[in-house]
């Protein structure tokens, strides 16, 4: 199948003219990196998924150390939740690319087909059409060099299907992305507090105690987590912020996670 999936979110909660986008990207990735060097080879990151304008600076932590990482990538295994069409377990789309402002990223569609034939995902591209959450993580890939993903789409199920699903496919090569916001619309104080709670979960790669209301894209960090943890892989927080540090209301915030995961 030659077919690309065409943007939904591209000038919403991102630029649509390539020119501003590159520009926008390039002014959060060139920010001096702070971030403390990686305690052992890093394997997945935790990143946040709103609009750039509120979410780009902290998604833009991970991305700066991919693109400064010494260990090369050639592939993205993207996880995101569902939005906008129900959903359980894991989805993976069909099509061979997914378009962007920046041109097309192409989709690993045998790494897919694996995952149908093991019956830990199923093939199919509606989920995918309308949602922002893995959308959303391709300009800043391609930004950083890498031109291949994989996404797949988690909704409730067992964490340990999830977890399975990454031994599948993680490995020499491939970092694995697991997009997901915090909390939703408390204040900012709430936020901060619940949030820490949620970070505090992550790193001690506690996924039992990740709830709902915790993190939008729960079901797909619980099975991050819990391959971690089967996995003997340590977590490193990178950056934990709200919408109220660009800007936004702070009585109706949202909370972005940036966290590295390694060997």
């Amino acid at each position: 199948m030659t077919a690309t999936r065409p943007t939904a979110v591209a000038g919403t909660f991102y630029p649509a003219d390539p020119a501003e986008l590159a520009t926008m990207l390039d002014a959060m990735l060139d920010v001096t990196n702070d971030a403390p060097a990686p305690d052992g080879t890093a394997v997945a990151y935790v990143v946040p998924h709103a609009g750039y304008r509120w979410s780009g600076p902290t998604a833009a932590r991970v991305y700066r150390e991919l693109r400064e990482g010494v260990q090369p990538f050639e592939r993205a295994v993207v996880l995101g939740p569902a939005h906008q069409v129900a959903l359980r377990g894991a989805a993976v789309p069909t099509v061979a690319a997914w378009a962007s402002p920046l041109g097309p990223v192409d989709i690993d569609q045998e790494a897919g087909r694996l995952l149908v034939a093991r019956g830990l995902a199923v093939a199919d591209d509606r989920p995918h059409a309308p949602e922002h959450s893995i959308e959303v993580q391709v300009p800043f890939l391609l930004r950083v060099h890498l031109r291949k993903m994989l996404p797949v789409l988690v909704g409730p199920g067992d964490p340990d299907a999830t977890a399975a699903l990454l031994s599948a496919v993680a490995g020499p090569g491939t970092v694995v992305i697991c997009s997901t916001d915090l909390s939703h619309y408390l204040t900012e104080a709430e936020a901060h507090s619940r949030d820490a709670a949620t970070a505090a979960a992550i790193g001690d790669l506690a996924p039992e105690r990740i709830g709902e209301g915790d993190a939008c894209g729960r079901h797909a960090l619980r099975g991050l987590l819990t391959w971690a943890r089967n996995s003997a892989l340590r977590v490193e927080r990178l950056a934990l912020a709200t919408s109220a540090d660009t800007g936004g209301p702070k009585d109706r915030v949202v909370g972005y996670p940036a966290f590295r995961i390694s060997e």
